[in-house]
């Protein structure tokens, strides 16, 4: 298990590191006993299901959190967006947050339901800070935060959801947060494997700047993301929004921060409620204790389950956990498979990797001419496949989700044969998946896409990057006699996409568009 969350940890903030060398506690009831007045009903058909949900504000009340700022001085923000901002009609701003946050212990077990039962422990104090990406137009901003647990792979943060998630959030006008939650992205030391961090903390790079900032560890980083939240909700001091008045927080986390949200959404969002929902993107099977720092939940985890920690079912916000084929074999979700509910639903994407072209390509500013292959040192190059399309398009509904209960549709499960007592998942004649959610570059292939490790290994962490291996010229004759052929086929595909509300309509004009421009003779 040591080793699926060592995988789980990645190399988001390995690359980040790489690629920068130029250049009072929301704990709720003592009891845990407080509620919302949240209603739902719903209705379903055979092929849609809708619920109508009425919400009163998410859980008891919350204490005015402490927040300063805009942050000025030193070497500049960490973490600056490498997107033109000013461009899209975006601000970006730092605060700072500072309280006492809470640690937490369970009351009983931590069992594979994800039903944990936790109560506050003990408290310290802590200061930490916000990157703020928002409207600079008030009448621009639609109403959703959208807030996102840093990543802290090799310990100093990095924001892969707003990489993946920018070009959604600009065009509907969300703002996004970027929140140090966790004590080695602010102060350096060792990762959640207890290995040595890779690149320092906060403190260490510029001492000028965030000299100030205080982590007490990450027994306490539930909280202090609870707080980050809510600093949002009721600042004590100036608003990270501006001006800008918010209707909806929902909360995001990719690969280590999934799984940290994990354990937040089984056993700290029940007692607190800041969230209005949450996008789970790449997590594996378990979440970590709430001690921060091993896997499990507590020390009466069914190890029967191979260490599979399910979402929670009984909560009224809504929970989307997005999985690629390397999330369900290699990283282990596969143990923690759960049916769809109302307030749970799980997409699978066939032709998918944990970490791809795109990732390095729009998250890390490495161009597309970049040899991605080359720099990894994987035998194989990275995937290529439609991650950020179907991301996107599952965002845009867990938004809707949250604004007004309508459910996401229903992803089918990914095909995988567990007979040798693992899981292998099922592929076609050209070795792409079966099942999962379908897109053209999967059903109207010119490449094997793959979220397995590359045949021949390579670097360190090509096993995250899966493959991508383009067909035969005789096959693609096969497949396609003709240029058009292709693209009609592409377009179908698309089209089917789309309206199976896998892919939104920009994006599946934007895959159309380079089939279009692809050249199979060349």
């Amino acid at each position: 298990m040591r080793c699926k969350i060592a995988v789980l940890l990645g190399v988001m903030a390995v690359l980040a590191a790489a690629c920068s060398d130029d250049g009072g506690g929301v704990t709720g009831d003592p009891d845990g006993s407080s509620t919302t007045g949240s209603t739902t009903t719903s209705t379903t058909t055979s092929t849609t299901t809708t619920t109508t949900t009425t919400t009163t504000p998410p859980g008891p009340e919350i204490e005015p959190v402490v927040v300063t700022g805009p942050i000025e001085g030193g070497n500049g923000q960490a973490n600056a967006a490498i997107q033109d901002l000013d461009a899209v009609g975006y601000d970006e701003e730092e605060f700072f947050i500072e309280g006492d946050a809470a640690s937490y212990t369970l009351v009983g077990g931590g069992g594979a339901d994800g039903q944990w039962d936790a109560a506050p422990a003990t408290t310290a104090e802590y200061r930490t800070r916000l990157v703020v990406r928002r409207p600079a137009d008030p009448g621009d901003f639609s109403g959703v935060v959208v807030v996102e647990w840093f990543n802290v792979s090799g310990g100093g943060d990095g924001d892969p959801d707003w990489g993946y998630l920018h070009p959604e959030l600009i065009r509907e006008g969300h703002a996004w947060v970027g929140v140090s939650a966790q004590a080695v992205g602010v102060s350096g030391g060792t990762t959640i494997t207890g290995e040595e961090a890779l690149v320092g903390g906060l403190v260490e790079a510029d001492a000028e700047r965030y000299g100030s900032l205080v982590h007490p560890g990450d027994a306490y980083s539930f909280d202090i993301f609870s707080q980050a939240g809510a600093a949002i909700r009721n600042p004590d001091g100036p608003s990270p929004l501006g001006e800008l008045e918010f209707s909806h927080v929902i909360a995001v986390g990719e690969s280590q921060s999934a799984i940290f949200l994990t354990t937040y959404v089984n056993a700290v969002h029940p007692l607190v409620r800041v969230f209005d929902g949450f996008l789970l993107h790449s997590r594996g099977g378990a979440g970590p204790s709430l001690e921060g720092s091993r896997t499990g939940g507590g020390e009466d985890v069914d190890e029967a389950q191979g260490g599979g920690h399910r979402i929670r079912t009984d909560l009224t916000e809504p929970v989307l956990i997005f999985e690629t084929e390397t999330d369900l074999t290699v990283l282990g979700y596969l143990a923690a498979r759960q049916d769809d509910t109302d307030t749970v639903r799980t997409w699978e994407v066939a032709g998918t990797a944990h970490a791809d072209a795109h990732l390095l390509e729009d998250v890390y500013g490495l161009g597309s001419d970049t040899d991605l292959t080359a720099i990894l040192n994987c035998a194989a190059p990275v995937n290529a496949g439609p991650q950020y399309e179907v991301l996107v398009a599952g965002f845009h509904h867990l938004v809707d989700w949250v604004r007004d209960g309508t459910l996401p549709p229903q992803s089918p499960r990914l095909e995988v044969d567990e007979s040798g007592g693992g899981g292998v998942i099922v592929r076609d004649e050209h070795g792409n998946a079966l099942g999962g959610i379908r897109t053209p570059l999967v059903d109207v292939p010119v490449a094997t896409l793959s979220g397995e490790p590359p045949v021949g290994g390579g670097g360190t962490f090509c096993f995250l990057f899966g493959s991508t291996t383009p067909l035969d010229a005789a096959t693609l004759a096969a497949l396609y006699p003709t240029q058009a052929d292709y693209v009609d086929a592409f377009i179908a595909a698309a089209d089917e996409a789309v309206a199976a509300g896998f892919v939104l309509r920009a994006d599946a004009d934007e895959m159309i568009a380079e089939a279009e421009a692809r050249d199979l003779a060349g």
